[in-house]
Parts: C-alpha cells; structure tokens; sequence
C-alpha cells in the first residue's frame, strides 16, 4: 500500500486515479476536504476496495501516527498543500501552517515510521516529496530553464512556502537519513482542475459569456505539462529515482498566458461555438497580481536521462483533452463552484480595473 496526501485535490486525484488504472497496489489516501479537495473528482472509485480514504488533516500528528501503524504503507507521496499563488497573496498563514507546519509533521511521522521497520521493508521504504518550479524564481526570456541545481529564489508567500518544505524534507535526508526523493514540476493542466486557475477558469468562464481575465500584458510565460504526464513521472521517480536527489518534471511546452487563452478559445470556437462570435471578444486585461513572475521554464533532461522518461501528450493533443474534458463534465463544473469558489473570486477579481 502507499499513502497519498492530498489525494482529492487536482495532481492528486488524477495521480490516485492513474495508480489504479495501472497497478493492484491500493492506495491510502489522507485530503482534508478544504476547497480544492473534492470527493467528487474519486467518484469513480466508489466501491473499490484498493482505495481507502480518510478526512484528515497532515497538521495532526496524532492521525499520521495512527494511518502509518495501522496501513504500514511502502510509500508516502506527498502531495497536500496550498498552492494557488493569488490566494497565498490574500492569506499567507494558511500556506506556511499547511505547507511548511504540515510538511514538518508528516517528515516527523515518517521518520518514527520508518525507524521502527525492519530489513527488507525499511530499506523499501520512500518518502516522495511533491513540489513546483516556483520555487527556483523567475527567468529572463534569455536564460536556460531550470535545472535541479539551480539556486531558490521564490518570490511569492506560496512558493517561499513550497521552498520551506524542501529544504525540510532535503534536510530530514541528510540528518536523519530518511529516504525521500522531490520532483519540482511546471505548471500542470487538464481533467479536475479547480477553476480559479487560468485554463479551467477562461473554460468556464467562456461557456458562461463572462470576461475572460488576463493579468497585465498576459505574456508571462509558463511551461505547460499535462497532468497525467506529470503522475506518470511520479510513478518513475517513486520507482527508481536515486535516494535524496530532485528531479525536474516538465513538459516542454513554454507558452504565454495570452496564447494559452487564444488556443482555448479557438478550441472553443470548434468544439462549442457562440452564437454571439468568437469567444477571444471576453478576453479583458486586468491589473497584474503583486510581484507576478515573468517567465517558468523546466529542463526535464535529468529524469529522462536516468528514468527514461518524457511527457507523453503535446501541448496540442493535451489542451484539445483538456477542453473536451470540461465540455464533458459540467455536471463536475456546476459543483465546484459553490459559495466559497464565487467569493473567492470577488476577493480576487473586484476592483482589478481594465
């Protein structure tokens, strides 16, 4: 059995489902259910007897102490956490309690875990840290993309807080001898993804003739990975990535937000078509978000060079997924947006002029 934290969340959910898609090896999997996590994205899970879930919170070291003595899982992935940038910029507490708090308590009840194991089942055992490319800072148009040993330098509450952890979890390695490995990933997209972030949210926000935000000049540049790529790249590290080291995991797709928002409407344009014209006449540009990175880049040569691995989907055939996906399921999207996702968004957006 693994554990998976943060398991009803975007990454993963899709990470619990893709699991089971390909292995008989149940899954643990601990969410705290806050706004992001949504049982709904496990519905087809219903009845399985690979999967168990557990409500909880990783902030609660009584909980993790009971879940690892009595599931005795191989492997931890570590998946839960604050992760949405504007809302880091609104709350930060949330993300350092979560994010750096909750990390430290799950490292504290792996390592007793892990300590009280024996032969064949510690030597087994892996701790696989979840993290993002948010921690190296930003990049120039004309710098290399990010490499494992590149410098942090993040710039925002959330990704000091995705920095925060590892480095714990780096340090649990070398001071305890914990046996982790971290992947860092760029930005991830596709089925499940709750729509404040930009692709779902200018998916939604078309089919419903609404304005289609984009912050300053809309040419921040992020590398785009599909997200069941991104799990199959888990899957390669938690299976044969070397003890302590990072792995970059990215898609090769640098793309500029405003193109990301033109390529989803032109799909839209095809796939679900407006009588009122093309959906690219919502896009409205907004004030820009505090201390915005200009530009993310991932080298994924690492993990391909000593775990074989590459993305699967282009950026073409994933995004094409993607907005089908949401086309498909708006039964999902009428859920999701509850009171909380709409106030949300009236903190975010209000008084973002034109």
């Amino acid at each position: 059995m693994i554990l998976v934290t943060g398991g009803a969340g975007f990454i993963g959910s899709n990470f619990v489902l893709t699991w089971l898609a390909q292995s008989q090896e149940p899954v643990l999997n601990l969410d705290a259910l806050t706004y992001a996590g949504n049982l709904a994205n496990l519905a087809s899970l219903q009845g399985d007897a690979r999967h168990t879930f557990v409500q909880g919170d990783i902030c609660d070291r009584a909980l993790m102490d009971q879940l690892l003595a009595s599931h005795r899982p191989r492997a931890i992935v570590h998946f839960a956490a604050e992760s949405h940038v504007d809302r880091s910029i609104h709350g930060p507490g949330a993300f350092m309690k979560t994010n750096v708090d909750g990390t430290f308590t799950l490292l504290e009840a792996a390592r007793a875990h892990w300590s009280s194991l024996q032969g064949d089942e510690k030597a087994a055992f892996r701790f696989h840290h979840v993290s993002t490319d948010e921690v190296y800072g930003s990049l120039k148009p004309s710098d290399p993309p990010f490499a494992e040993t590149n410098a942090y330098e993040p710039n925002s509450p959330y990704s000091a807080s995705k920095a925060a952890s590892d480095h714990l979890v780096r340090a649990w390695h070398h001071t305890y001898g914990l046996p982790v490995v971290t992947t860092n990933c760029s930005n991830n997209y596709g089925p499940y993804h709750f729509p404040e972030k930009l692709i779902p949210l200018m998916i939604v926000n078309a089919l419903a003739g609404k304005p289609l935000p984009v912050y300053g000049d809309g040419q921040q540049i992020r590398d785009w990975l599909y997200v069941e790529d991104h799990c199959s790249g888990i899957r390669a590290v938690l299976a044969g990535g070397r003890l302590g080291e990072t792995y970059n995991i990215g898609g090769w797709n640098e793309k500029a937000n405003l193109d990301i928002v033109k390529t989803v409407c032109a799909l839209l344009d095809e796939l679900r078509p407006d009588p009122a014209g093309p959906y690219s006449r919502l896009i409205t540009y907004v004030t820009d978000r505090p201390g915005h990175d200009r530009r993310y880049a991932i080298d994924a040569r690492k993990i391909e060079r000593e775990l074989g691995w590459r993305p699967a989907e282009t950026f073409d055939t994933g995004i094409r997924k993607t907005v089908q996906w949401y086309l498909d399921h708006p039964e999902w999207v009428a859920q999701v947006q509850s009171g909380s996702y709409r106030d949300w968004l009236a903190t975010n957006y209000t008084g973002r002029s034109e």
